[in-house]
């Protein structure tokens, strides 16, 4: 008797209404990101090829000038800088307070000290950081924190936010390696390492404790059992990780605008394109580093949804 009502007019109707209800839900969903997402972006690319006012096309001459231009050049340099040096050192220190936390009494508070700078807004962290790299004169009292402990060990205040070379390391690497840029590059690491510490230390937990007492029966040196049992059972946390970070690195604009404004030689990508937009009034080569940043993470988010897909699979 059901088959009988499925398979009459009646039925028919019934199963397509069923079909399409979930399609109904949907679509606000679809339209919000038709309106919010897709659409900016095609615009966003449309207007790449096109002059400063958008009255007339200019081919690849914004895209020319992004990887020929020397300021746009600097941006793409200290991109990769924050690129590499952010994103290592943040997992491995954040690896490193994972690991030590875990095995301290007051687990808790420690975590919640490394922890809090997250907490700060980076607008915020980024003005306190200004004040503690404040300089002044020799003979001046110092009035930031980094140089007033520096002055106090003996050693000459640093402009830090000023394009200083890194001794030696200058001679033999490209100019943007400053001590400003590296300055901005710690002070990100200050704030996201209480996050890498928190998901690895999840981690962390997520591993038994029979595999390591195993492992520790056997003979295994700690250093052994962290090397062969920990890192490759947490691999796929540090890839979640290194993956969050590193579009942090590439999309970085707030901590460098409100510490420096991308001035001495510290322009990103991001605030690049906020000078072209809102200083210099050249949307088109504004939206070309939008759409160059936008395709410079395509892949990563790729990656990271693969990655996501095959862990469900083995599940």
């Amino acid at each position: 008797m059901a088959g009988w009502l499925r398979s009459g007019p009646g039925g028919k109707s019934i199963n397509r209404r069923g079909r399409l209800i979930p399609w109904l839900w949907l679509l606000p969903s679809f339209l919000f990101m038709a309106v919010f997402l897709i659409y900016p972006v095609i615009d966003t690319l449309l207007i790449s090829f096109m002059n400063r006012d958008s009255s007339a096309c200019a081919g690849a001459a914004n895209y020319q000038y992004v990887f020929t231009n020397s300021a746009a050049q600097t941006a793409l340099l200290n991109n990769a800088l924050w690129l590499v040096f952010f994103t290592v050192l943040t997992v491995g220190l954040g690896l490193i307070f994972a690991v030590l936390t875990n095995r301290v009494r007051y687990e808790a508070v420690a975590k919640a000290a490394i922890f809090i700078p997250m907490a700060i807004s980076f607008v915020a962290a980024a003005v306190i950081w200004r004040f503690m790299y404040t300089f002044r004169p020799e003979g001046f009292t110092q009035i930031g924190l980094v140089n007033a402990v520096a002055t106090n060990l003996g050693l000459d205040p640093t402009a830090w936010l000023v394009q200083q070379p890194l001794p030696y390391i200058d001679l033999l690497l490209p100019a943007p390696l400053h001590t400003n840029n590296f300055a901005l590059i710690a002070v990100g690491i200050w704030m996201w390492t209480g996050f890498a510490m928190v998901v690895l230390s999840a981690g962390l937990k997520g591993i038994s404790t029979e595999v390591i007492e195993a492992a520790r029966v056997d003979g295994a040196s700690e250093w052994q059992i962290f090397r062969r049992i920990i890192l490759p059972m947490l691999s796929p946390t540090i890839a979640v990780v290194a993956t969050t970070l590193v579009i942090q690195a590439l999309k970085n604009f707030d901590m460098v605008w409100v510490m420096t404004a991308g001035n001495f030689g510290t322009d990103v990508v991001a605030t690049l394109m906020f000078k072209e937009m809102f200083n210099y009034h050249d949307f088109g080569r504004a939206a070309a580093m939008a759409v160059i940043l936008m395709v410079a993470l395509l892949p990563i988010i790729f990656i990271t949804i693969r990655r996501f897909r095959s862990q469900g699979e083995t599940r």
